[in-house]
């Protein structure tokens, strides 16, 4: 169970990271969020424009909360 616990908290990790990388790059926010929008829709998960709009403001308030955190 240790296994999975370490392999969980090694993804979710990386997760967070790669959503900093892209939310602090130097790009414009509509840009990134078209990306974030193809990525999703690769994946065969499919959300208008509203909806796209709360997850990535949802993805930047709990990074700035980690971020204040540390």
């Amino acid at each position: 169970m240790r296994a999975f616990d370490f392999l969980a908290t090694f993804i979710g990790g990386a997760l967070v990271g790669a959503a900093c990388g892209l939310l602090f790059a130097p790009e414009k926010g509509s840009d990134l969020r078209e990306k974030i929008a193809e990525a999703l829709r690769k994946r065969g998960i499919k959300l208008n424009r509203q909806e796209m709009s709360d997850l990535v403001d949802e993805i930047a308030e709990e990074l700035q909360a980690a971020k204040e955190e540390v």
